[in-house]
């Protein structure tokens, strides 16, 4: 595998799950770190509080990557504080406009009491759609199967943790590049 060839598969290599019910916001990620066909570490924490402690956010993609768009996703916190969206939308600008940082390969779920977001490098800021009994949003190698595990789940009389902890079982009894070690961060 050329190194091209392991930087975008590196970039789908987990699964990230937003889901919103009932006024609870819940992001919960899996711990496992692959490099090519290898598990390198089994209890990665990929998901994690920003700013004073009021957003939590995850990642899919490269670590290193990660921890850059973490911290300057911080640094809008600070400029902009209780604005998320605003926030959102001044880090994709950058994300975008700046040479450095077009490069970065990874994907960001983040949530406030209000708002969910996914980030993307291309300079998305989505709210994921939802219904009546609330949304839910996924991304990484088994986003898609965590997403429609959510989905499935999202009218049943489960919460908002325990929707995505089932869902991200699911993912990582599909998904090889997801494993059943979870963390939970909840507003």
């Amino acid at each position: 595998m050329d190194s091209e060839q392991h930087r975008s598969a590196a970039m789908h290599a987990t699964t990230i799950i937003l889901v919103k019910k009932a006024g609870e916001t819940v992001i919960a990620g899996d711990g496992q770190v692959s490099l090519g066909q290898t598990i390198m570490k089994g209890n990665a924490k990929k998901v994690r509080r920003l700013g004073k402690g009021d957003v939590i956010a995850g990642f899919a993609g490269a670590t290193a990557d990660a921890f850059t768009l973490f911290e300057r996703l911080e640094s809008k916190l600070e400029q902009y504080p209780g604005q998320l969206m605003r926030a959102c939308v001044e880090l994709a600008k950058d994300w975008r406009m700046d040479r450095y940082l077009r490069r970065l390969e990874a994907m960001m779920l983040v949530a406030d009491k209000s708002v969910g977001l996914v980030l993307t490098g291309s300079g998305d800021v989505l709210e994921p759609e939802g219904t009546g009994e609330g949304a839910v949003a996924a991304i990484g190698s088994g986003g898609n199967f965590a997403l429609a595990a959510g989905r499935a789940l999202l009218d049943s009389p489960l919460d908002a943790e325990t929707i995505a902890r089932r869902a991200m079982v699911i993912a990582s009894e599909i998904c090889v590049y997801t494993n059943q070690n979870v963390v939970v961060e909840k507003i």
